[in-house]
């Protein structure tokens, strides 16, 4: 009915399609998963005048001048459109990008190198991103499967407030295998550390130092890649409301964290590249004297040597969750292979595998 099909860069990039470099399908790719170009949609920017609302309702003629990720707009939602800012999104799940410029930075610890944005005409801006398998999920298990609280958003922060540390006790949650940046799928939930004077409390504040840890395990890695360490994490997210755990993530990574004080920082980041678009332009995402969102800040409380021996057990507990979960191997797929296969990354596999099929193809069409 003469309307269009069209997406941006970082929805593109989520099909493991789009060439991030030429940010364009790939040719190779389309081969491989024996996709046509022809029902995939147009890649544009995400911030441009695609086209105009036709309906009959009042928004009938309004210009769609933005299109966003979900993860990729609350980046910009936080302002972090420089080199060296990150953000955490703190759901069932955490989701960390890290702002790398025009810079595609390959990763050799884990992360994943996606597209941040690109705005009209100016060149894309790229991001090293880090998920979390196991964050606000953990809370829920406490919940359901182990009837320790009832209310998750109230109880986990008042009941392991009750307590002044875990007692050295530590929680992996690994239910379905570990993600960036260890990507081990044979690791299983853990708590070690118990003694006789455990309680509940000691096990609902470790679970919510487990969020902590791994957010601090993805920032130790974008350390390592970048060079640079981070000054300031900004966060969103429904997790976020819990003070108790903000204060954590500080006292854990030894950063100061930000806590935007509005609930949805996707609708606003989207809202803000729209508005930012070419002939909308009601929104400059580069003025320096910009409105921005006010946030809470939340600032380290302990020591190097304490977050360090903590982040230290915390490593140790991980390692124990290694290798729990057994995987049927066919009977070519020895031992020692099979461990050679579950140590390498997970982007390294998928490339490595994606290269021996193209070439096994040509090789039968020789």
């Amino acid at each position: 009915n003469g309307g269009i099909h069209v997406t941006d860069v970082t929805n593109a990039s989520r099909t493991f399609l789009m060439n991030i470099e030429t940010l364009n399908w790939d040719p190779l790719l389309l081969h491989t998963f024996s996709v046509s170009s022809d029902i995939l949609p147009e890649i544009r920017s995400s911030s441009e005048v695609y086209g105009k609302v036709k309906c009959t309702s009042p928004i009938d003629s309004i210009p769609i001048s933005g299109i966003l990720g979900n993860q990729q707009s609350a980046l910009i939602g936080q302002n972090c459109f420089k080199e060296g800012q990150a953000k955490n999104t703190y759901r069932s799940g955490c989701f960390l990008l890290y702002n790398t410029g025009i810079n595609r930075v390959q990763s050799t610890h884990g992360l994943v190198t996606t597209v941040a944005y690109k705005f009209g005409n100016s060149p894309p801006i790229y991001a090293l991103e880090g998920s979390v398998a196991v964050a606000g999920a953990a809370m829920n298990w406490l919940r359901d499967n182990m009837g320790l609280i009832q209310d998750v958003q109230t109880d986990t922060e008042s009941l392991a407030q009750e307590v002044f540390n875990t007692g050295d006790v530590y929680f992996v949650p690994a239910f379905k295998g570990l993600y960036a940046p260890y990507w081990r799928k044979d690791a299983r939930g853990i708590i070690c550390g118990l003694t006789a004077f455990t309680t509940k409390k000691h096990i609902i504040r470790a679970a919510l130092e487990a969020v902590c840890f791994q957010t601090r395990d993805i920032l130790e890695a974008m350390n390592k890649d970048c060079g640079i360490p981070l000054t300031k994490l900004h966060v969103d997210g429904r997790m976020t409301t819990n003070n108790l755990l903000m204060q954590l993530q500080a006292d854990i990574s030894g950063i100061p964290v930000f806590r935007a004080q509005s609930q949805d920082m996707t609708a606003l980041g989207v809202a803000m590249a729209a508005g930012s678009a070419k002939s909308i332009e009601v929104w400059d995402l580069n003025a320096h004297d910009r409105e921005v969102v006010p946030s809470d800040t939340f600032l380290p409380t302990t020591t190097d040597d304490e977050r360090n021996a903590r982040y230290t057990k915390w490593k140790m507990a991980v390692q124990r969750s290694l290798g729990w979960a057994t995987t049927k191997k066919s009977p070519d797929m020895t031992d020692e292979r099979y461990r050679l296969l579950s140590s390498i990354p997970a982007s390294l596999y998928l490339i490595s595998s994606f290269g021996l099929l193209v070439l096994s193809k040509v090789l039968v069409q020789a």
